[in-house]
C-alpha cells in the first residue's frame, strides 16, 4: 500500500478509535469500515503503535484504542508514522548527457523540500479529533 493510502487508511482507523474512546475496537470491526482485510489493518496498526499513537489489548475483550486523546494526535504525527518517503519522489536515471537531465534533480531538491515542509506544517494544524468531527458533520 502506498504512503498516501496508508495515511488515509490511518486517519480512517484513528477516527473510528476516537469515536469509541477507551473502548477497544477489533481489527475485524475496523476492517469492515475500511472495507479491507483485517491483516491490512493490523499492518497499519503496527506502524501506529510503534509511534505511540495506538495501543492494543489481547484477549476476549481486546482490541485497539488511541494511546492519547484524539485532540492530542496531530495528522502530522500520523503522516510521519506511516510514510517512508516524501510525497514528492524524484525520477531515477535522468539522461546525464542532456543539459536539463543532468541538472534536474538538484534543481528540484529545494522545491520538493519546501513543499514537503509545507505539507507537514499544514497537517500539524489538524488532529484526529478534527477528522472525527468533520466525519460526523457529514452524517448530520
Amino acid at each position: 500500500m502506498n504512503t498516501n493510502q496508508q495515511f488515509s487508511v490511518s486517519c480512517h482507523i484513528l477516527a473510528i478509535l476516537a469515536a469509541y474512546p477507551g473502548t477497544p475496537v477489533t481489527s475485524d470491526a475496523i476492517a469492515q469500515s475500511v472495507a479491507t482485510n483485517p491483516v491490512v489493518i493490523r499492518r497499519v496498526m503496527s506502524h501506529l503503535r510503534e509511534h505511540g499513537l495506538v495501543d492494543s489489548r489481547s484477549g476476549a475483550n481486546g482490541g485497539w484504542r488511541l494511546a492519547r486523546a484524539a485532540h492530542e494526535l496531530s495528522l502530522r504525527e500520523v503522516y510521519l508514522a506511516v510514510s517512508n518517503e516524501s510525497v514528492f519522489a524524484m525520477h531515477h536515471h535522468p539522461n546525464p548527457e542532456c543539459p536539463i537531465g543532468s541538472n534536474i534533480l538538484g534543481a528540484l531538491d529545494n522545491v520538493f523540500d519546501d513543499a514537503q515542509e509545507a505539507l507537514e506544517l499544514a497537517l500539524g494544524k489538524f488532529t484526529v479529533a478534527d477528522v472525527l468531527q468533520n466525519t460526523l458533520q457529514k452524517i448530520n
